[in-house]
């Protein structure tokens, strides 16, 4: 998987190729003057330790000479540009010079860095665009197995680690290579033994970098399992405070968190550990780099066997500049597993493929004309498990009003999921007006249907916005009509900034009638031609219920509706009531005649009513 995750990460580049064009070409133009400025340095060093008269002559002999070696040609251009008639005049015009080169070399550097940057911006973005839109386009089961601290650790934090990997991967393995390349081009110029012993030695420490690099990853992929941890525990902490308060569960809360927070900080020292160990491996073997041709080198000058005082300054003047990059070079495969390992939980979301698939060309079916039927439909969650439904048959016709009653845990909320699609049927087919639904487009069968369910999720927004929600066209007039069908309008107008009131997270500003009543104003509002109604009145007082309840009468004036109701109260009125146990359908019939039938209604009203 590595290999396809490296060209995964190529290809989120590449997507924005004109930038890196031009941060590639800043960066090659910053590495060039690099060069220059570092050789300059260097003649600098030269100038004022050497007599003035002695770089006249050899000046002189080079200019003399019909071949130059690469090292007497770069000295020749070099003095060519710089001498004077001075060493005055010379000394200026070379500082001048080196000011220059620094202060055009920093431009470049700027441009590489800032372009680079946009680079990755650019990157985070697409990418988390591309997992919301993503995760808004899978099933709902996939919501009910994958926890949302896990989902939101990866959009968040896995795309940050991503894209620290990306800005070192371009910066330290294009920039830092071309850089070493030039310096170590240098350094051959001006004594290939010496560079030669250097090359040889650099590789070690290589190997080790590699080493640690691996481990690095498997840790980095633990440390972002663990950080989704945290945030799935604060994420339930937080939505559910009023639990942990009520039951004074607040210690065991900070004890549970407390917990994760340190199983993180460990695994954060351990990958430290590592991380932070490349540096000083590197280092070290520059020291010994740096001491060995210091003594072979220095050897060479004082026995005069070829290698002339000005060469061994300049050769480890240069030596040094390239131990920085090499150093930052020892970071890279650490930086880009961590980065590799992020990705790999990016890769593995935006892979995941939605249960619930629209076939090509899907039928548009318009407005609900006729019925809705189930046909000998099963149900299970996974492949092998329990069967939540079995051989469930039965018909609803355009403008009835049909209720499913029976035990907690009977099937009822399942049918009620399987009509919209948000779960497909293990077999059996359900039909809207001769049509199988998953021959059906998922927007134009959802179009059709409003649901209201016991939950009730509000978002962090107005009141107005909230009844209006996928459909801010609507006029404020047809809104306070919803509402005012609702029973809404009341308790609406007595708030603060009445339709402009936040409701705050979940809908927390308001009472659970209240909430109830905004959700049935907005399946009004929406105006759906079947309703699906699931315990919508089940977790309320006498007095919201009531309110609720006429509420809903008024939304299901005129509509084909499905019911869900423990509170047989609520729904002696159906046209029909089926009766679910085990996932089966027990019993079918009217209120008066299953009550007659002494069967398993007659059983449950008797319960309710006792």
């Amino acid at each position: 998987m590595s290999k396809s995750i490296y060209k995964r990460m190529g290809r989120l580049m590449l997507s924005h190729w004109p930038y890196i064009l031009l941060s590639s070409i800043s960066a090659l133009l910053f590495v060039l003057l690099n060069g220059i400025s570092i050789w300059l340095t260097a003649t600098l060093i030269n100038n004022i330790l050497l007599d003035f008269d002695s770089i006249l002559k050899a000046q002189s002999e080079w200019a003399a000479k019909e071949f130059l070696t690469p090292n007497e040609s770069l000295k020749y251009w070099t003095n060519l540009a710089i001498l004077r008639e001075t060493p005055s005049d010379s000394l200026r015009v070379l500082c001048l010079t080196i000011l220059f080169v620094f202060f055009i070399k920093n431009i470049f550097l700027y441009l590489k860095n800032i372009l680079l940057y946009m680079v990755q911006l650019n990157i985070v973005k697409d990418i988390r665009d591309k997992l919301y839109i993503h995760i808004q386009g899978l099933s709902l089961g996939y919501f009910h197995k994958e926890k949302t601290g896990s989902i939101t650790s990866t959009i968040i934090n896995d795309v940050e680690q991503l894209q620290g990997s990306l800005s070192v991967a371009f910066q330290k393995l294009f920039v830092e290579p071309i850089n070493i390349l030039i310096f170590a081009t240098l350094l051959f110029i001006i004594s290939w033994k010496l560079a030669l012993i250097a090359i040889i030695i650099i590789p070690l420490a290589g190997i080790a970098i590699i080493a640690i690099g691996k481990s690095i990853r498997r840790k980095s992929r633990r440390t972002q399992k663990k950080i989704s941890h945290i945030m799935q525990i604060l994420s339930e902490t937080l939505s559910s405070i009023r639990i942990v308060k009520a039951f004074v569960n607040e210690k065991e809360e900070i004890k549970k968190f407390s917990k994760e927070t340190a199983n993180y900080l460990n695994l954060h020292l351990k990958r430290a550990r590592l991380d932070l160990i490349a540096a000083p491996i590197t280092e070290s073997f520059g020291v010994v780099i740096g001491v060995i041709l210091l003594w072979y080198g220095g050897t060479e000058v004082i026995l005069q066997k070829g290698l002339i005082p000005e060469d061994f300054i300049r050769f480890i003047l240069i030596l040094f500049s390239i131990l920085g990059p090499i150093k930052q070079m020892s970071n890279v495969n650490i930086k880009i597993q961590a980065g590799a390992a992020s990705a790999e939980r990016i890769f593995t979301l935006l892979d995941t493929k939605p249960q619930i698939v629209e076939i090509k060309n899907p039928i548009n079916l318009g407005k609900f004309k006729r019925s809705l039927e189930f046909n000998d439909v099963h149900f299970e969650y996974q492949e092998g498990s329990e069967l939540v439904l079995d051989s469930v048959s039965f018909k609803i016709d355009k403008g009835e009003v049909v209720a499913l009653v029976g035990p907690s845990g009977s099937g009822k909320s399942t049918i009620a999921d399987l009509i919209p699609r948000f779960y497909d049927t293990t077999s059996g087919d359900i039909a809207i007006d001769g049509n199988n639904i998953k021959d059906i487009s998922l927007s134009s069968l959802r179009s059709n249907m409003g649901i209201v369910t016991q939950e009730v999720i509000l978002f962090n927004d107005t009141i107005r916005n909230n009844i209006s929600y996928a459909q801010s066209e609507k006029s404020d007039d047809l809104v306070r009509e919803a509402a005012r069908a609702a029973n809404a309008l009341e308790f609406i107008e007595n708030t603060p900034n009445g339709f402009e009131t936040i409701v705050g997270e979940r809908g927390v500003k308001l009472s659970g009638g209240q909430k109830q009543r905004i959700a049935i104003a907005r399946a009004l509002l929406k105006n759906p031609s079947i309703l699906i109604l699931d315990e919508a009145t089940s977790a309320l007082d006498t007095e919201s219920e009531k309110k609720v309840q006429t509420a809903i009468e008024s939304l299901m004036k005129d509509r084909t509706a499905l019911v869900i109701a423990h509170r047989l109260s609520t729904v002696q009125k159906a046209d029909k009531i089926i009766v679910i146990e085990n996932g089966k359908v027990a019993e079918t019939g009217s209120h008066e005649s299953l009550f007659e039938k002494n069967g398993i209604y007659k059983r449950l009203y008797d319960l309710q009513f006792e």
